[in-house]
């Protein structure tokens, strides 16, 4: 994958129009050692960046940022980019698309329940942790490889009927990768570039880090750096690293499609919901992103963390809104990072 464009967000300059109020006074609540917040409206960008670390030598906006469980939104477009163009129904048993020799029962884990977290496995496989332990503060998904991802599904037995249980799950969507990967013949990496990111053009987004001139530093709460993110078996789970211009055009190709896009109708079908969940069925949840309703339409969000960095993207197609936000600090507990980026969105007009 290419160095990030060195194409900055088209920032408002006067400071005090009030969208870059709004954003300024939101990375200070947020109060992380790097923090940028671009928004768009209507196609109109507004940026801010800041923070409480000394200014890096690649302006904060320029660098790629650890999406972390917001990777899944790219892993669901290209489930439903490869069953919009008939490559694959979505039906398939995730386990035939691993070894076609392999028998299924009559109620198999398909590609479906795996993005939708409905397909009966645990957050982490069980014996992760035990693998992971000894850099749990450093690398911990690096001790995890692809080919534990998958002996671990072949072994799992659910305890629930795949398809009638929500229960969000790393593990799930890293089996995923691994299948589709499978069943086109085509690496992980290989298939995302030339599927999503490419046609999307989205040449600030990697799956692998670089280097300092490309990546952004993470840090614990304490401000510790932390080494940059080795996803190890669960790319397809949280390697997507991007700069905030990338995050802001995934999100606006998602509000209104490109026309002639090979992924305008992927993009329409991610924003279809798919299930209802909880009391009252009030949570409701599309193939990749969460759902809550708003005076002016859905909201559509999706968040994720490393152990030293957090994203959140979310847009309104009733407001012509999204917001890409990301910081170098992950919290545990009362942080707040998502509660302000949620808020930011949702009260935009």
């Amino acid at each position: 994958m290419s160095a990030p464009a060195r194409r900055p967000l088209r920032a408002v300059p006067d400071e005090e129009d009030a969208p870059h109020r709004r954003l300024a006074d939101a990375a200070t609540a947020i109060g992380a050692p790097d923090v940028v917040l671009a928004f768009s409206r209507h196609g109109r960008r507004t940026v801010h960046h800041g923070g409480t670390a000394t200014a890096p030598p690649v302006p904060r906006d320029l660098l790629r940022y650890e999406t972390g469980s917001a990777s899944k939104v790219y892993a669901g477009l290209l489930l439903a980019h490869l069953t919009c163009t008939g490559r694959l129904s979505g039906g398939e048993p995730a386990a035939r698309c691993l070894d076609p020799r392999r028998a299924v029962g009559p109620d198999p884990v398909t590609l479906t329940h795996l993005i939708t977290h409905t397909a009966g496995l645990p957050p982490l496989p069980a014996d992760f942790y035990l693998r992971a332990l000894p850099a749990w503060r450093t690398n911990p998904y690096a001790r995890y490889s692809a080919a534990h991802v998958v002996a671990a599904f072949a072994r799992h037995r659910p305890r629930h009927r795949p398809g009638t249980r929500w229960r969000y799950s790393n593990f799930g969507v890293a089996v995923l990768g691994h299948a589709l990967a499978a069943a086109l013949q085509t690496p992980w990496d290989t298939l995302l570039a030339e599927e999503v990111l490419r046609p999307l053009g989205l040449n600030g987004t990697a799956l692998t880090a670089t280097g300092p001139d490309t990546d952004a530093l993470g840090h614990r709460p304490d401000g510790t750096p932390v080494p940059a993110l080795d996803a190890g078996g669960f790319r397809a789970a949280g390697a997507v690293r991007a700069t905030p211009d990338d995050l802001l055009t995934l999100l606006e190709a998602h509000l209104d499609p490109p026309p002639g896009s090979p992924l305008a109708d992927a993009l329409r079908e991610v924003r279809r919901p798919v299930l209802r969940r909880g009391v009252g069925h009030r949570h409701v949840h599309t193939l990749t992103w969460f759902r809550h309703p708003t005076d002016h339409g859905p909201m559509y969000f999706h968040s994720g963390a490393t152990l030293g960095q957090q994203t959140f993207l979310g847009f309104r197609p009733g407001t012509g809104t999204a917001l890409a936000a990301v910081c170098t600090r992950r919290h545990h507990g009362r942080d707040p990072f998502v509660p302000t980026a949620y808020a930011l969105l949702a009260d935009a007009l």
